[in-house]
């Protein structure tokens, strides 16, 4: 883990990368920051997590580090080992996780809850939604830590690297420790709901866009050929043929849309 620092004195926020080793794009926001040492108002921690797994270009080495935590000094594997190390380095720091995927190009953020922190910050960020994980957020970074997580955009494109360029720098301003404005806009938020299975086959298929509502008796994925169709209305999250090995993804629901406060002449 490597770890750095903008500013001086305790840090009260902090930027990781590198969670998996198969996902860059965060690493190159984080070393673009070392390289230009912009003036910062409050200090920042600066953390590129998975080493060991970015060096071998793996999501992991013997387990998901994002699914690892709070980790354990004495775990039998690295990524647990590392999860204990990252949590005791961030300590309160509101972090902002930088992830990438290979669901939807578009930036979207994820947070464990829908609380004061995630409604002020994730409106004045460049995402498309902002997702609740509710139930499914168990051995992942924000169930120890409080953590607002972005996918800047598809996995191992230059458009991810710039997004998480760009997001970066919002969450600095937004939390104030760059200096500007940032730029409101109305953001959909959704409740994962539930897990999309993936039973094993040769082909997969998916029908339907991510964040745009599937009626219910349509199709929206098949395995060989077998459709799953909706029983009910809903919204896919993370929805790919290809992203995870066990499920195609989430179901969620449309909670709220957050609007910027109106502005009185």
């Amino acid at each position: 883990m490597r770890v750095a620092q903008l500013g001086s004195g305790t840090p009260e926020i902090a930027i990781v990368a590198g969670v998996h080793g198969d996902e860059p794009c965060g690493v190159r926001a984080i070393e673009r920051l070392l390289d230009e040492q912009p003036t910062v108002s409050r200090p920042v921690k600066l953390l590129v997590a998975n080493e060991k797994a970015l060096k071998r270009q793996v999501r992991f080495v013997d387990e998901d580090l994002n699914r690892a935590f709070p980790g354990d000094p004495d775990a039998e594997t690295h990524e647990g080992q590392l999860a204990n190390e990252l949590v005791s380095e961030l300590g309160d720091c509101l972090t902002f996780s930088m992830h990438s995927t290979q669901s939807h190009a578009d930036p979207f953020a994820i947070v464990n809850e829908v609380n004061e922190t995630a409604t002020t910050v994730c409106p004045q960020l460049p995402v498309v939604a902002m997702v609740e994980t509710s139930e499914f957020a168990e051995g992942r970074l924000f169930s120890t830590v409080e953590t607002i997580e972005v996918e800047c955009g598809l996995q191992g494109s230059e458009t991810a690297a710039q997004n998480a360029d760009r997001l970066t720098r919002a969450f600095l301003t937004a939390v104030g420790a760059l200096p500007g404005d940032t730029v409101r806009r109305d953001l959909p938020v959704f409740r994962l709901t539930d897990v999309i299975p993936k039973k094993r086959a040769e082909k997969y298929e998916v029908f339907v866009e991510n964040f745009t509502e599937v009626p219910a008796g349509d199709p929206f994925v098949a395995a060989d050929g077998a459709e799953q169709i909706a029983e009910e209305a809903f919204y896919p999250v993370l929805m790919s043929s290809n992203g995870y090995r066990n499920v195609f993804g989430y179901s969620a629901e449309k909670i709220d849309v957050l609007s910027p406060p109106t502005t009185v002449d």
